[in-house]
């Protein structure tokens, strides 16, 4: 296939579900060639045979993100089928996590492994590919990377470093047209959001949809985000019209951290927040 200015390709990595499906459904109906790559191959062929019902240009690939080997290998492998590589996304990401004295070694090595280490597996085989194109890296940390939540040290720890990363990969590789950059979202509407408000749920003995209301009644929006928000702000980064932002972390989570947690109280007694608030 030749290489032209026309044909751009962007590897997701957990593109499976979730944020990472949406990115690879985005970046797909903008005209790029996609890499789905995640663990588990039944999700990623399921969106791959979506986006082939559409004609879109997409390879799904399993593979575990975190292993130097495996990734070096599927990298070659998409660039030999798509003629090079100008975006990468490390999107890959999972943890169980609790407060430290209660988290194992193992949950521990774990987090940090799906997190951390599988952005820097797959930017360190990607990098020279990259600058080739003079392409992008665009890391999905979190917003827990700036703020800690309860139990939350590995991941928030895992998230933290990754901004760092980011920082550290746009100082040493702007030079070489490489612009990475970093997407910090909120709770989203996906399995994994889904499956911690189900705990919310459980302990607020209520639904997992007022478990979302309640989890955001100090974010000036109200609600979480949809897959498709951070797909956009991922779309914009990989793009010509981000073409001087560099080393950013991008918070997209509906104005949570820049609000004082005493909002609601001055906002005025709404029905959700009054509700929340009064513990009903």
């Amino acid at each position: 296939m030749t290489v032209s200015d026309e044909f751009r390709v962007a590897l997701v990595t957990g593109g499976g579900t979730g944020i990472g499906a949406a990115i690879g459904r985005r970046f797909a109906r903008e005209g790029y060639g996609v890499v789905l790559v995640g663990r588990r191959p039944e999700p990623l062929h399921q969106v791959a045979e979506e986006l082939r019902a559409r004609a879109e240009r997409v390879l799904d690939l399993a593979a575990d993100a975190a292993d130097v080997d495996e990734i070096g290998e599927l990298i070659q492998r998409a660039v030999r089928e798509f003629g090079g590589l100008d975006v990468l996304v490390n999107n890959a990401g999972a943890g169980i996590t609790a407060a430290l004295l209660e988290e194992t070694e193992e949950m521990w090595d774990s987090t940090l492994r799906n997190n951390l280490r599988s952005a820097y597996v797959c930017s360190r085989a990607a990098i020279p590919h990259l600058i080739e194109r003079r392409g992008s890296i665009i890391n999905i940390a979190s917003t827990a990377g700036l703020a800690a939540g309860p139990g939350w040290a590995s991941y928030s720890t895992s998230k933290a470093a990754l901004i760092m990363l980011t920082k550290s990969l746009a100082n040493d590789y702007g030079s070489s047209g490489i612009r990475p950059n970093c997407v910090c979202p909120g709770y989203v509407r996906t399995p994994m959001g889904d499956f911690d408000m189900d705990g919310v749920a459980q302990a607020w003995e209520t639904s997992r949809e007022e478990a979302y209301r309640l989890a955001h009644v100090t974010n000036p929006m109200g609600r979480p985000a949809e897959p498709e928000e951070i797909a956009g702000v991922v779309a914009f980064l990989a793009g010509p019209d981000a073409s001087y932002v560099n080393g950013a972390s991008i918070v997209v989570d509906g104005g949570a951290i820049a609000a004082s947690p005493f909002s609601p109280v001055f906002r005025g007694p709404d029905p959700l927040r009054r509700r929340a608030l009064q513990g009903e």
